[in-house]
């Protein structure tokens, strides 16, 4: 275990289930990422492993089967699976952002329904905000969810769903105008549907057809989709919460489990590409010495340790606030920015360090370099968070003239 990125104050649970985590990454993970990445190879075997370690229901609550584990260890346990490959935390992050929401939002059936048997990663889920034309503009989305009869027809087009062909469960934003007057903020007028379907690619179910996936430079082997509704009916009971409205409220919340997530990525990938540097500086010799011993080569260790101590630190930060009961928006924001910020830069050093082997399709660092742009765009942008972070600090911080 690395002297880097330590938690102080973990309980003995919390370290048990780190380390089969961790030990799971090292021998299940690590070794066959880089090929089933190369592949673009849906990673069956590494997701049965993980429902065996049930992780599936690490964050769901024990009434419904789950361990009831905290924001804090399920973030620890997604760095260490970023560590091995990114695609893979992003397998549970959306099933668990959905899980999330059903468990904080969603009503007593639905709960009863849905968590046992997501807890065992029966049902798996994926969420749905973006659309094709609106990128971060959440209160521009046009899909609609029109009431008919005890039903909603839900039409639209919605982009960017991870696990959005090998998912059963989606969590889909749609604007439902009934009930809220003309001039309604467009944020108020929004509803989630949990709409559920069979994993794969065409129809799914009369009215849901899941194109294929997106081909992507990087964050291969989970499926990134596209989602085509036209007229999908859904039950009212399948409102989350049972109430329409709330929907811009609730995937808010999820976003902010997801942010966190994000950091942890990003922190994960960045410990990854620190050890593929410094054990290659020890190794590569130039000029008579190994690399390391050029003041150079370790100006960059120092560079690139300082940042995954100082992302992890945040990350730990915000997802123990989360767990408080605090409001986390700030430190979710400021997290997620830094870590996936510094994620790219120590990648970018470890594979200056791997000088042109860095390039090559052997060596796992060409894999990291390819994946952490993705942090940089996911679960809003660094832009989006800078924004985020800006105005929730002249509240924190307002004027008094």
């Amino acid at each position: 275990m690395s002297r880097l990125a330590q938690t102080h104050g973990l309980t003995d649970i919390q370290q048990e289930i780190l380390s089969t985590v961790r030990d799971f990454v090292d021998k299940e993970i690590i070794p066959v990422a880089t090929e089933l990445e190369h592949r673009d190879e849906y990673p069956t075997q590494i997701v049965e492993g993980l429902k065996e370690l049930g992780l599936f229901g690490l964050m769901i609550p024990e009434e419904y089967g789950g361990l009831g584990e905290s924001l804090l260890t399920y973030a620890l346990c997604v760095e260490e699976i970023a560590r091995g490959w990114m695609s893979v935390s992003g397998i549970i992050n959306t099933h668990f952002i959905v899980a999330y929401m059903i468990k904080q939002h969603g009503t007593q059936e639905q709960r009863e329904y849905f968590l046992p048997r997501m807890a065992t990663g029966e049902v798996r889920g994926a969420f749905s905000m973006s659309e094709p034309a609106l990128g971060s503009d959440v209160s521009a989305i046009s899909t609609k969810g029109v009431k008919v009869g005890d039903e909603y027809a839900l039409t639209g087009q919605k982009m960017w769903l991870t696990n959005g062909g090998s998912s059963t469960l989606v969590a889909v934003l749609c604007r439902t105008d009934e009930g809220h007057p003309e001039g309604t903020a467009p944020h108020k007028s929004m509803t989630t549907f949990l709409v559920e379907k069979e994993p794969g690619f065409g129809e799914v179910r009369p009215g849901l057809t899941i194109p294929g996936k997106i081909e992507k430079m990087g964050y291969k082997g989970v499926d990134t989709t596209e989602m085509i509704l036209d007229g999908l009916r859904i039950p009212a009971n399948r409102v989350l919460g049972g109430t329409t409205g709330r929907g811009f409220y609730q995937m808010m919340d999820g976003v902010e489990v997801g942010r966190v997530n994000v950091a942890a990525r990003g922190c994960g990938v960045a410990q990854r590409a620190f050890e593929l540097g410094v054990s290659y500086a020890q190794q590569r010799h130039t000029f008579g010495k190994p690399i390391a011993q050029h003041q150079a080569i370790q100006f960059k260790l120092a560079e690139m340790a300082t940042k995954v101590e100082a992302a992890h630190a945040m990350m730990v930060n915000a997802a123990r606030k989360k767990d408080s009961g605090e409001r986390n928006d700030l430190e979710a924001g400021m997290a997620k920015y830094l870590a996936s910020e510094y994620c790219k830069e120590v990648v970018e050093d470890a594979f200056r360090i791997h000088g042109g082997y860095g390039f090559s399709k052997e060596y796992e660092i060409e894999r990291l370099y390819r994946e952490a742009p993705m942090l940089l765009i996911g679960e809003g942008t660094a832009e989006i968070q800078k924004m985020i972070i800006g105005r929730r600090l002249l509240e924190e911080y307002r004027f008094q003239g």
